[in-house]
């Protein structure tokens, strides 16, 4: 009899990346995977700690309230600190960290036959060129490495997944081919920090980049993250290979915070005016080009005064998403011994604040695309019978019609909001 196993995923697309690599090998040992917890045997919550514990904890608390008799394996970024506790919420549970996904198979035999186990040794091994079953059938997510060079005070991230080990670029190449032919119409390069592949074996991710576009076939990359010091050092040739017609003029460059002192406690290796500079070259390059980035609201000795630098930088950069994260000292960072802590009422005022200051941000900056007729990527499906697309600068657009996963339509643009663009088929 096949045991039915649901898969639930939080956080990044890397952790998506490596849901879908678990499915795949599972499927390839007659194990089927279901979408709801309801009609699993067994229960793998793929869980993220970047922004905290409390987070996964609770999803994990709330699985076994709701199914008390299921099987559970927790996987993905299990912190050394997290082990103990997670032991005593749920000591029947079988752990598998995201360095040894690979032997999900193994896990799951052994705690089907009541013999929960612990595999939590490092193993460096690339995640890359594994069976897989997509979360969205149009989208290939692509590892491109592990782990990063930056030595940020607050980031746990680092404390799980070590020192940067780039995959090697045939790999890489063998994996995008491989989503190509599985018709996948976006490819999403992901890593900790994208811009830094190949600081570790004499490359970089333009070089990558170049070799990735000549790959035949009709499809769009996304970048995924990079920090503004690596997008720094390749400025002009990841400028180049962005105006490339395969690239989606998205650009994730995280700032967190808009204050220099601020940047230098955290251990950021730039300051405001490198960021400034890399955002105007893109601008004056590919002036239609979205601009993400990241704040961190709270961090350790923050004062209002600093607080309103980053309100101002938000407010001169004009970025097209933000995403604000409250601080919370994460175990074993050097963040966490700091002293002048931040209160945690201070940190939700400040974050409420940013918040709406950026509503009115997001709205100007989507309104420029009142009446815009173009194409998009219809990538996924949205609320009540609607569809969402991107565009070249991938806006979501918000369009009904009789459309598919992965078509290509003409649309304009006739309303906008905060959140995207709401489009009719021309």
């Amino acid at each position: 009899m096949t045991t039915n196993i649901c898969i639930k995923t939080y956080g990044c697309s890397a952790n998506f990346a490596e849901s879908e690599m678990m499915k795949g090998l599972l499927a390839e040992a007659d194990f089927k995977t279901v979408d709801t917890a309801e009609d699993a045997f067994i229960v793998i919550l793929n869980i993220c700690t970047v922004k905290g514990d409390d987070s996964a904890l609770k999803e994990i608390r709330k699985v076994k309230e709701e199914h008390p008799y299921k099987k559970i394996i927790i996987s993905g970024c299990i912190p050394k600190h997290l082990i103990e506790p997670l032991k005593e919420l749920v000591p029947e549970a079988s752990l598998v960290n995201t360095h040894n996904m690979r032997k999900i198979v193994s896990v799951v035999e052994e705690t089907l036959h009541d013999n929960p186990v612990s595999v939590l040794a490092s193993n460096r091994k690339p995640k890359i060129n594994l069976p897989r079953i997509r979360k969205n059938p149009v989208i290939g997510i692509v590892p491109i490495a592990t782990g990063c060079i930056g030595r940020c005070a607050y980031c746990s991230v680092k404390l799980i997944k070590g020192d940067l080990i780039s995959y090697p670029a045939e790999s890489i190449i063998e994996e995008v081919r491989q989503c190509v032919k599985d018709r996948c119409r976006e490819i999403w390069i992901t890593a900790q920090d994208t811009g830094c592949y190949g600081a570790d074996t004499g490359t970089n991710i333009a070089e990558l980049l170049k070799k990735i576009v000549e790959i035949p076939g009709d499809f769009k990359i996304r970048l995924g993250m990079a920090n503004p010091k690596s997008v720094l050092q390749n400025l002009e040739e990841m400028i180049k290979i962005f105006r490339h017609e395969k690239m989606f003029k998205f650009l994730h460059i995280p700032v967190q915070s808009g204050n220099d002192k601020v940047l230098k406690s955290m251990n950021r290796p730039y300051e405001i005016a490198d960021f400034k500079h890399i955002i105007k070259r893109f601008r004056e390059e590919i002036p239609e080009i979205s601009i993400s980035t990241d704040m961190i609201v709270g961090f350790p000795g923050e004062t209002e005064e600093q607080f309103r630098d980053s309100l101002l930088l938000i407010d001169q950069v004009k970025p097209d998403v933000l995403n604000i994260s409250r601080f919370a000292a994460r175990p074993g960072t050097r963040a966490e011994k700091r002293e002048k802590q931040v209160p945690g009422g201070e940190i939700k005022d400040r974050s409420r604040k940013m918040s709406s200051q950026f509503e009115w941000t997001a709205f100007s900056q989507n309104r420029k695309w009142k009446n815009w007729q173009g194409e998009v990527l219809i990538d996924e499906h949205g609320k009540d019978r609607t569809f969402v697309g991107r565009n070249h600068a991938y806006k979501p657009v918000i369009v009904s019609g009789d459309l598919v996963l992965g078509q290509t339509a003409k649309v304009k643009i006739i309303d906008t909001t905060k959140f995207d663009l709401r489009g009719t088929p021309v």
